[in-house]
């Protein structure tokens, strides 16, 4: 891996820097498939470029991570340029100081890949409205992650709050090994559901998230229930001749219960943030399931 440090620098500039790297090394830019905008702060940045780097090995990427730091300091801009003959693709870390910490998006678009989507991602603190942020005005999915927030339960209810296609949270995205389970599950015929409970850890923002998913899908009202954790440990669907239910208490195994058939232990790990991302990088068309979620959580009872 190649390390290049520039400061008190350009958009310009980087942009030289990346193309003699590419020239030195021979790794050239048009096997990248997309240019990915993480918007994070110091502390976060490590965790969040190894997530970027690990999703970049099934997409390669142009990342371009932004730092914003002390906003009273002279205007600066300092860049690290990562590259390297296995790194699937390339990093720009981007540190703005002054009143560049107000105006990213000007920093970024001449870095942007041509003809290529642009992702942003916020690991951290997320706008309100990440349609509206200036950032968020140049890619075409925004991928946000409420369990950063605070009052992560209130973050995923109130994402509906200006949303619109091209958004999402990774706290839906955790949801997709569940929803596949439970989408299987009524493969053969179960007759209707009458109720049912989504148990997890207090302030996990998937549990209300799947809740409301459930409630959509199957016309039914869903409850919440607190459990010991980690992350989401149960579903209960209540149908005429039972419950279907799924159940894990390790964080990787889970057991399928069904009327009438033998209990089925089944694969249902925590997945790292890098398999998220990655997820949501396969796909960068809007995603309306999940937008109808959101919208169903605003107005029922469980949000």
């Amino acid at each position: 891996m190649t390390t290049f440090n520039l400061t008190d620098t350009t958009a310009s500039k980087i942009s030289a820097t990346l193309t003699q790297l590419r020239h030195q090394m021979g790794a050239p830019a048009v096997g990248m498939v997309l240019t990915l905008v993480v918007v994070c702060d110091e502390a976060g940045q490590y965790d969040a470029v190894r997530a970027a780097t690990e999703a970049a090995r099934e997409h390669p990427s142009r990342v371009l991570t932004v730092i914003k730091r002390d906003p009273y300091e002279p205007d600066r801009l300092d860049a690290e340029v990562r590259m390297g003959e296995s790194s699937p693709g390339e990093v720009v870390l981007l540190r703005l100081y002054g009143r560049l910490t107000e105006h990213a998006d000007s920093v970024i678009s001449p870095l942007l890949l041509t003809d290529t989507p642009v992702v942003a991602w916020w690991p951290g603190d997320s706008p309100a409205v990440p349609a509206r942020d200036a950032v968020g005005q140049l890619a075409t999915r925004r991928i946000t992650d409420a369990r950063a927030a605070r009052d992560a339960v209130a973050a995923i209810g109130g994402r509906h709050t200006g949303y619109l296609p091209g958004d999402t949270d990774l706290a839906w995205t955790r949801l997709t090994s569940w929803r596949s389970l439970l989408a299987a599950a009524f493969d053969r015929p179960t007759g209707p559901v009458r109720s049912g409970v989504v148990s997890g850890a207090a302030g996990n923002p998937s549990a209300p998230l799947l809740a409301a998913w459930l409630s959509e899908r199957l016309g039914i009202p869903m409850e919440l229930a607190e459990s010991d954790g980690p992350g989401l440990t149960e579903v209960r669907l209540t149908l005429a001749a039972g419950d279907l239910k799924i159940a894990r208490t390790d964080a990787r195994l889970a057991t399928l219960s069904r009327p009438g058939q033998p209990d089925r232990r089944v694969a249902l790990a925590r997945r790292p943030t890098a398999e998220l991302l990655a997820e949501e990088l396969r796909r960068l068309d809007p995603d309306d399931t999940y937008g109808a979620a959101i919208q169903w959580l605003a107005k029922s009872p469980t949000s």
